[in-house]
């Protein structure tokens, strides 16, 4: 009569119990296991099998702090460019000023982040033309978001116009007194605005086709993480 296992413990024809063996147990050692298990039969630890985040929550903020003031400039910007404001264009341009001071610090922050804490890549299935305009767009934005407000204090400083921050402080100029010069850095000043409202449609424009085309979770990864 055949041996008979059951609970642990072997039985033979007699009814005698015998202690298994190591030998006795033949298990096939290529079964599968999920992720988690295989991390902890190595010794590791399941917490680090989570995915960390494409964006920290330091990084999502400074993007969307960033973002309200940039979308915030190009209209007043383009207002005060054109003597829209009426009664309140003094206003305006303390106001604009005051942004562009802001934005000098903050982008710094931004830019000294990202290069100390990186992204995830973005998704494999992106083309990788569609990877490079998106890394390229970035990158330019930060460029121009790094001289233009440094453009904007070097024409005021040379107009002799004071920049008095939301009224707590005024900036010093950093230029000396040249009209003319501060007319030509104001045009310069212009032409930039108008290519970071570009780039911005662009950015904008393709977060938007991630989201609702390609439905890939670009978008969703600088809102949620």
């Amino acid at each position: 009569m055949a041996d008979a296992t059951c609970a642990g413990r072997k039985v033979d024809h007699l009814g005698s119990p015998m202690t298994i063996e190591a030998a006795d147990i033949n298990l096939p050692m290529n079964l599968p296991m999920n992720r988690p298990m295989a991390r902890y039969a190595a010794g590791g630890s399941t917490i680090n099998a989570v995915a960390s985040p494409a964006y920290t929550i330091t990084a999502r903020v400074l993007h969307w702090v960033m973002a309200i003031l940039i979308l915030s400039m190009i209209p007043l910007g383009l207002i005060i460019a054109n003597d829209w404001g009426g009664s309140l264009q003094d206003f305006l341009y303390d106001l604009h000023r005051s942004i562009g001071a802001l934005i000098i610090p903050l982008i710094l922050l931004r830019l000294i982040y990202r290069w100390t804490n990186p992204p995830s890549p973005l998704p494999n299935d992106i083309p990788a033309i569609q990877q490079f305009a998106a890394h390229a767009t970035h990158w330019c934005l930060y460029a121009l978001l790094l001289v233009q407000p440094i453009v904007g204090w070097i024409a005021t400083s040379a107009y002799r116009a004071p920049i008095n921050v939301f009224g707590w402080f005024e900036l010093p100029p950093i230029w000396p007194e040249n009209r003319v010069l501060s007319a030509q850095m104001f045009s310069i000043h212009g032409l930039i605005g108008t290519l970071i409202a570009g780039l911005v449609a662009v950015h904008i424009g393709g977060a938007l086709f991630h989201h609702l085309v390609r439905k890939d979770g670009v978008l969703m990864r600088m809102i949620t993480g």
